[in-house]
C-alpha cells in the first residue's frame, strides 16, 4: 500500500521525499534507473519528513523491534526505532555479524545473496517491522520475513521508501502488508 492511499494523498511531505531522491540513469548497469537516496539524507526537511511519516504509522502499533536490511535498511531504522520506543535489529549481508548468527539465502534479479542476524536478536512473539529503501521483486524482504519468523518474532509490515506501483514480489511477502512511501521516479524514460 502507497501512504498516498492511506490518507496522505495529496500531502506535500511525500512530494518533497520524491523530488529530495537523484536518479540515476544506467546504474549499476544500462537500463537501470538507480533510485539513489543519498540526496534525500542531504535534505534534512525531506529526510525528516521520511522518519515522521514511518514513525506516524508505526508509533500505536506496540512495535518491539525494527530490523532494517544492509545497508539503506540502516539509514531509516535506528531513527525509526528510537522514536516509537523499539530495539534496531541489523540484518546484514553474510560474515559481518560477530558471534553466532542464522541465515536465509534469496534470489535475486542477477544471482542469490544471503541476509544474516543474530540468533538472539529477536525472541519470540515480538512485534516487528522490516524497514529497506527500495523494493523491487520482493526477495530480500521476504528472507528477512523468514529470519524474524524463524525465531517466532510476529512481522507486523514491511516498509520501504520506494516501491514499484506493481511490486513484481508482492506473493514472495507470504501475506505480509508492504507499506511504501513514494513510486520510483524515471521510469517512464525506458517505458
Amino acid at each position: 500500500m502507497f501512504a498516498a492511499e492511506n490518507g496522505l494523498k495529496g500531502d506535500p511531505r511525500l512530494e518533497a521525499i520524491s523530488a529530495a531522491i537523484r536518479v540515476v540513469p544506467n546504474f549499476p548497469k544500462k537500463g537501470i534507473m538507480f533510485q539513489d537516496i543519498t540526496t534525500l539524507l542531504l535534505d534534512h526537511k525531506a529526510f525528516k519528513h521520511t522518519i515522521d511519516i514511518f514513525v506516524d504509522r508505526y508509533k500505536d502499533m506496540q512495535i518491539s523491534v525494527v530490523a532494517g536490511v544492509e545497508a539503506r535498511g540502516f539509514m531509516f531504522g535506528p531513527p525509526i526505532a528510537l522514536a516509537i520506543g523499539a530495539k534496531f535489529v541489523p540484518l546484514r549481508k553474510p560474515g559481518k555479524l560477530p558471534g553466532k548468527v542464522i541465515s536465509e539465502s534469496y534470489e535475486l534479479e542477477y544471482g542469490h545473496d544471503r541476509l544474516e542476524m543474530h540468533v538472539d536478536a529477536v525472541e519470540p512473539l515480538e512485534r516487528v517491522i522490516i524497514i529497506d529503501d527500495l523494493v523491487a521483486t520482493g526477495g530480500t524482504l521476504s528472507a528477512a520475513i523468514s529470519l524474524m519468523e524463524s525465531q517466532g518474532a510476529e512481522v507486523v509490515e514491511c516498509a520501504c521508501v520506494i516501491g514499484l506501483p506493481e511490486v513484481k514480489g508482492q506473493h514472495k511477502l507470504k501475506g505480509k502488508p508492504l507499506y511504501v512511501l513514494v513510486e520510483p521516479s524515471g521510469l517512464d524514460e525506458f517505458c
